[in-house]
């Protein structure tokens, strides 16, 4: 795991949601940060625990899932740099609803909640960035509801293999994805089993739409990919 020390201020300053704020708003936010190094495979917190501040990824990637009493798996979304989660329960004072457990070798800055309530209260700005930033998360989540209502599970998967590939402007012929995580974990992430994203992912190379190499797909024909969408 990587040590060398950040500088939390730059860090925090070159986000979304805090690059409107003026450096001495910065420097209290970033003197009450604690950073966080985690393994690959550690639990950061887990369904019911309180919720009394949120976390944002320097490097690595974090799972957020729902884990059923027979030990079944729902994973609901994959964080990586430059991210954060947790502050829509933070907000509501109520305890986490998801568990959250690091696929990589991870380091996380952690913002107290009484921190954030406080910088609430001197700085409008700073309420609308946060703002922003839940809107947008419930806009991607309420995607993901209606890909998992309405599309088929070939619609899912190729829609995902193309999600960072932008439709308004004149697409690269070819495209190179890695997938983030191990198949069954992108599997549970688009409500697929692993068996079915498998089959899926078989079919489309069959059909010569993509090339599997392991967690390496490459797309021969983006525009034709999208077309048998």
């Amino acid at each position: 795991m990587l040590n060398a020390p950040i500088k939390v201020q730059t860090f925090l300053a070159n986000l979304p949601l805090f690059k409107e704020l003026a450096s001495d708003e910065l420097d209290r936010i970033a003197v009450n940060t604690r950073e966080q190094r985690a393994a690959r495979g550690e639990v950061l917190f887990r369904r019911g625990d309180p919720a009394l501040g949120f976390h944002m990824i320097v490097y690595g990637q974090v799972k957020l899932a729902f884990t059923s009493p027979r030990g079944d798996e729902k994973v609901v979304d994959l964080i990586g740099p430059g991210q954060s989660f947790g502050e829509a329960v933070m907000f509501m004072e109520r305890p986490h609803v998801v568990t959250a457990q690091t696929l990589a070798d991870s380091l996380l800055l952690y913002i107290p909640r009484e921190i954030v309530f406080q910088e609430l209260e001197r700085d409008p700005r700073f309420v609308r960035r946060i703002i922003a930033g839940l809107s947008s998360r419930l806009h991607g989540l309420m995607s993901d509801l209606e890909s998992d209502s309405l599309h088929s599970g070939t619609q899912r998967v190729i829609g995902y293999l193309l999600r960072d590939s932008d439709e308004s402007h004149v697409p690269a012929p070819a495209l190179e994805v890695t997938l983030p995580a191990t198949k069954g974990v992108i599997a549970s992430r688009l409500s697929l089993t692993q068996e079915h994203f498998s089959r899926i992912l078989h079919d489309l190379t069959a059909r010569g739409l993509i090339e599997v190499h392991g967690r390496a797909i490459h797309i021969p024909d983006v525009a034709r990919l999208r077309a048998s969408n």
